[in-house]
């Protein structure tokens, strides 16, 4: 297509229409809810998602049941301040590895998306899983494709109806149940949701409150909620505003090639009669399931689901037309006609940041010790005199086991070498601490004068194993004023 017809087509589009803009096509006109009835879409993208799904949906349903060195393989238990993640258990003191964590995500999710628009909505977001390729398939085997679903909606509340609608919604809410138990295990593991569903139900009222409040919710996200949730809910279609630009790959309509849109007519010459590829089915609005049009290009509502690809391809073939008028590309690829970047200096930029954020994640995942000890002094306890030479010092100490087998652990002074000793409350110098538990008691350090260094002293005291160092403590000695060493 030569420059100036190129320059012709621009201008024709960018004077279309541009109402679409001042509304959602889930909103009616007088502000009501417009339910959406996408048809029923096929093809090669629609079935490299719906494998992609069957991957996802086994490693949802698996995971609760996997365990690593006798941990869950995941749990996020907010209500203990307990998280397991590869088997690792991570505690509240660990927080600042989660900083991290959810910090390279967030970039993570950036740098994909300014290289790739909103390709994890499409393929790998649960609600799209789940409303697509679950409960969005169960509605086509009850209630028909696109068409049967209109007249359904229209026809008066029967036998056919009434059959229908309970028929979906009992299965609907099943899935939901089934969603939400497998949810809890996530959050409380499965020992603890066994417990709940198969002992007495008056002593697990909370449990079994929760459960039935998470399947609601799912089922009113699924049945009732649906696109929903990611147009107005969801603040990824927002921050996709921020990160895209004309490099991003996203999906994307050919209006160089489709422009003029025109009936489609057989053995007509479309080029000499000034008229695009595009036929104006509107197939590729009836099969999206947030209402929009992708040749107005790309909108928030977009979820890159590839459904209208997959429609559009279909027609191109009926009409022996190369495919591809509408593909993922990016808008400058498009306008120009040839090969667009998609690793701007904008995304390398990004890459870098996250390389750095990674390696520190994976060092400090790394180096993190399996104890976790705090020395704190006992509070309003005075300063004890042993003997002429010596004052001692009460603590109280919490010792944390962050592995999944039992231990035993004994305090040892490091520093000072010299004048330091300690004495642990109870009959044992030998502190056990259960599997992923806490114990806490208190301690006396004993310090001679002559190793102070004023009215604070540091000191090092060290967690041991065995005759392992497992972890270091710095407290200070409170005593009473004495000149400074020489040092």
């Amino acid at each position: 297509m030569k420059s100036k017809d190129t320059e012709e087509v621009l201008k024709e589009t960018l004077e279309m229409d541009q109402s679409f803009r001042d509304s959602v096509g889930t909103i009616s006109e007088d502000g009501g809810r417009n339910f959406l009835f996408p048809k029923k879409p096929s093809g090669r993208y629609t079935y490299r998602r719906q494998l992609m799904s069957y991957v996802l949906l086994a490693i949802f349903f698996s995971i609760p049941f996997i365990k690593i060195g006798g941990q869950p393989f995941l749990m996020l238990n907010v209500l203990e301040r307990k998280f397991v993640i590869f088997g690792q258990i991570f505690w509240p003191e660990d927080f600042f590895i989660f900083v991290i964590a959810m910090i390279t995500g967030v970039l993570f999710v950036a740098v994909f998306t300014v290289a790739f628009g909103r390709l994890f909505c499409g393929w790998v977001c649960p609600q799209t899983i789940f409303m697509e390729h679950v409960f969005r398939r169960i509605e086509y085997w009850i209630d028909g494709d696109r068409n049967q679903q209109l007249r359904l909606k229209r026809m008066p509340w029967k036998g056919e109806k009434i059959r229908k609608r309970v028929l979906k919604n009992g299965i609907f809410y099943a899935i939901s149940f089934i969603i939400a138990n497998f949810f809890l295990m996530y959050i409380i593991g499965k020992e603890a949701w066994w417990e709940i569903v198969s002992d007495n139900p008056a002593n697990h009222l909370g449990g079994l409150s929760g459960m039935f409040i998470f399947s609601a919710v799912f089922f009113f996200v699924f049945a009732w909620f649906r696109e929903q949730a990611c147009i107005i809910v969801c603040p990824y279609g927002r921050l996709q505003g921020a990160l895209l630009d004309r490099n991003s790959i996203v999906i994307a309509y050919d209006y160089l090639r489709g422009e003029k849109r025109g009936k489609f007519r057989k053995s007509e010459d479309r080029e000499a009669a000034g008229k695009g590829d595009c036929i104006d089915c509107n197939q590729c609005v009836d099969v999206c399931p947030t209402g929009i049009d992708i040749r107005n290009g790309t909108q928030l509502e977009c979820t890159n689901c590839t459904a209208c690809i997959d429609a559009c391809d279909n027609i191109m073939d009926k009409t022996n037309k190369p495919r591809g008028l509408i593909r993922y590309d990016s808008e400058n690829n498009i306008a120009s006609g040839g090969s667009g970047k998609v690793f701007t200096g904008r995304v390398k930029a990004y890459v870098g940041i996250l390389t750095v954020l990674l390696t520190l994640f994976v060092y400090l995942l790394v180096s993190r010790a399996n104890v976790e000890a705090i020395f704190l002094r006992l509070p309003g306890q005075p300063l004890t005199k042993v003997d002429e030479d010596t004052y001692k010092n009460a603590y109280n100490f919490k010792l944390l086991n962050k592995t999944a087998e039992d231990k035993v652990y004994q305090f040892k002074p490091i520093s000072p070498s010299e004048g330091l000793s300690l004495e642990t409350a109870g009959e044992s110098e030998l502190i056990e601490v259960e599997a992923s538990g806490l114990a806490q008691g208190a301690v006396m350090l004993y310090l001679d004068t002559d190793q102070m260094e004023g009215m604070t002293t540091d000191i090092k005291i060290g967690v041991y194993e065995g005759d392992i160092l497992i972890d270091e403590i710095e407290t200070s000695f409170t005593g009473p004023f004495v000149k400074p060493k020489k040092k």
